[in-house]
């Protein structure tokens, strides 16, 4: 026994395994609460709460050239729009597959924001609070994590893919932060053992040891995040077959296309099925300041092939009642169109669209005037649009925080969810 260690204080390995499991890959683990039970007292804590996915459309999608057509007005452009599934309901000539699910659509055509550009705009999107407020506002996946995740799952409760989010956690700290994947939906090359077993077991204890040690003279946040996170993702390594994908891929690409954004569409099904809370899909090259029509012909391929066979697998498999999947990005795009054939920002006026997980599809909430520029009806801010996706998802919108002594809410006074959207 070591003579520095106090009486009662000294850990053998005896009694450090009697507390701790050993994985597949021969990692040590805490015995956190009975260990071969996690996964499914993950799967029970979470099977009440929903789910969300969030389809990110990183730059913009212009709404004129998908959900909000306006044929034969100046500011039309050259698509055509056709006749969903949902009488009155008209999307691009692009967007087929689209339309045969139109029925599981709420189409929001009436965002009226306040960010116009990338930076603040994709902090404004994802938090519904401006970027210049001091406090530090915690991503919608992020809130998502904590009131419907379970942090003692094995697998993370925030994913993320591509490029996305900038705000992370915010004052809900770093337990809730995202773990990110490449835009094709892989895990990294850190997750990929580099040492035997054995020596990864040595490791493991002698780490549990020393931290422990610190602990009992140094009690403070960032500490105790430090640990925490050494342990999850220790717990993640166990849990990694779940990210594994290329048993199905070679059936499902052709559903899905054999893209990135078809890649992380399937591989989100697969997370939220496992009981992942919340997972963020980046579909890249919408900000068309030129080529607008080139961009989005391009990208809505991709998307026609990807948004519906997410959403049908959903249905398919019993979940999409209970999983929300909301398709937007930081901006809209502008009505005119400029000298290079492209539209730039534009938040007086455009569409986001929600489906499953408390929503009732097969509508259109809101409208815009005859060319785009102006909301006519029903228009909806920031702070309404995440009352609602908190409202759907079981969330009070209206939770009380606080940022250091500060007192914060989810959403901004006067937010309301939009009762016509859910069902």
């Amino acid at each position: 026994m070591n003579p520095l260690c106090r009486a009662g204080e000294h850990l053998s390995r005896r009694a450090f395994l009697k507390g701790a499991a050993v994985t597949g890959g021969g990692l040590v683990l805490p015995n956190w609460g009975g260990l071969a039970h996690a996964r499914s007292a993950a799967s029970a804590a979470t099977k009440a709460k929903k789910r969300c996915i969030l389809l990110w459309m990183n730059g913009g999608a212009s709404q004129i050239d998908t959900c909000d057509m306006k044929p034969g007005r100046p500011t039309g452009g050259p698509f055509r729009p056709i006749q969903t599934k949902v009488t009155g309901l008209h999307v691009c000539e692009y967007l087929p597959k689209v339309a045969a699910v139109a029925d599981k659509l709420a189409v929001i055509r009436s965002m009226k924001t306040h960010s116009p550009d990338h930076p603040d705009g994709i902090y404004h999107m994802h938090t519904c609070y401006k970027m210049s407020e001091r406090t530090p506002h915690p991503e919608l996946g992020a809130v998502i994590a904590k009131f419907n995740g379970d942090l003692g799952s094995d697998l993370p409760t925030f994913v993320r893919m591509g490029s996305c989010g900038n705000a992370g956690a915010g004052y809900l700290g770093p337990a809730h932060e995202p773990f990110s994947l490449g835009r094709e939906g892989k895990l990294g090359s850190f997750t990929s053992p580099y040492l035997t077993d054995d020596a990864e077991k040595k490791r493991a204890e002698l780490f549990r040891f020393v931290e422990g040690e610190f602990a009992a003279d140094h009690k403070a946040e960032p500490f105790d995040s430090h640990r925490t996170a050494k342990e999850r993702a220790w717990r993640l390594l166990r849990a990694k077959a779940v990210f594994d994908i290329s048993k199905e891929w070679p059936a499902a690409k052709q559903r899905y296309g054999d893209t990135d954004f078809g890649r992380g569409c399937l591989m989100a099904r697969k997370l939220v099925e496992a009981g992942v809370p919340f997972v963020e899909v980046g579909h890249e090259n919408y900000d068309s300041h030129a080529d607008n029509f080139v961009c989005h012909k391009a990208n809505m391929q991709h998307l026609d092939l990807a948004w519906p066979a997410l959403l049908t697998d959903l249905a398919d498999r019993g979940l999409l009642q209970d999983t929300l999947v909301v398709w937007m990005g930081e901006v809209g795009r502008t009505p005119q169109i400029n000298n290079r054939a492209g539209r730039d920002h534009y938040i007086r006026a455009w569409t986001i669209v929600l489906s499953g997980g408390g929503i009732r599809g097969g509508q259109v909430y809101g409208a815009t005037d005859a060319d785009g520029k102006d909301v006519t009806d029903n228009p909806v801010s920031e702070g309404d649009l995440f009352a609602t996706i908190y409202k759907a998802l079981g969330i009070n919108h209206r939770a009380k925080h606080l940022s250091g002594v500060r007192p914060v809410w989810l959403t901004p006074e006067g937010s309301q969810p939009i009762a016509e959207l859910l069902g």
